[in-house]
């Protein structure tokens, strides 16, 4: 079956993000494009992603547990996972390994937490967009070993990505998913990743940016489970 994805966005956890990026208004939007699953990847954390799928339950939207690690040598990483469990395990690595900076709200913007009617229960003192000590090596390991799927975030762009930082693709590491964010044409990349599955999400930062790359991707059956296991496996 076709299922429609966007496998990128962000809550108002992110400071970047705008506040109308609440777990109601991200589940309603999502199905007003029409989408079957998405993933919440907040910058280093995944503190709003069990109420997102508190939401989506009374829905027919999957909803992937995920968070958008910048590794050491900053580099952006979009981390899914089958289970919210496994999510934490990674959010108390990068925890234990982010720099203890605190938010100035009004240089980088508020980091709230929700729950699943929108209240606002807090904001994170904490800095969540800046790198963290864990290098991509030592972050493909773990999510590999969680049972997760690390894919280098929007490798087309000019900052933050892989390509960027590095100049390449590490060969020796365990890539099958490459993300192209929304501002390129992702037919423009197949021929040169012919050997990685390429996905393009929105990156959404705000409500009317979710569902605006059209991805989607052939599944056996509609699943978290099977959504991964189709990233891992390049076919």
């Amino acid at each position: 079956m076709k299922i429609n994805y966007d496998l990128h966005m962000h809550t108002a956890l992110s400071p970047c993000s705008m506040e109308e990026m609440t777990p109601n208004n991200i589940v309603n939007m999502s199905l007003l494009c029409e989408l079957d699953v998405i993933a919440v990847t907040d910058h280093n954390s995944c503190e709003n992603v069990q109420a997102v799928l508190d939401v989506a339950a009374k829905t027919d939207l999957l909803v992937i547990p995920g968070v958008e690690v910048e590794t050491a040598e900053e580099i952006h990483m979009v981390c899914l996972f089958e289970t919210i469990d496994q999510a934490y395990v990674i959010q108390d690595e990068i925890y234990r390994r982010l720099p203890l900076r605190r938010n100035n709200t009004k240089i980088f913007g508020e980091q709230f937490l929700f729950n699943s009617e929108d209240d606002v229960i807090g904001q994170l003192d904490r800095l969540l967009s800046f790198a963290t000590s864990i290098s991509i090596d030592e972050l493909v390991q773990l999510v590999v070993k969680l049972g997760g799927v690390c894919i280098p975030a929007h490798i087309d762009r000019p900052s933050y990505s892989v390509i960027s930082n590095l100049g390449m693709l590490p060969e020796h590491l365990s890539l099958p998913v490459l993300e192209i964010s929304r501002f390129n044409d992702l037919s423009d990349y197949v021929e040169k990743y012919k050997d990685h599955f390429l996905i393009q999400s929105s990156d959404a930062h705000e409500l009317s940016v979710i569902g605006s790359c059209g991805g989607s991707m052939e599944l056996a059956t509609k699943s978290v489970h099977a959504v991964i296991q189709r990233l891992k496996h390049v076919m």
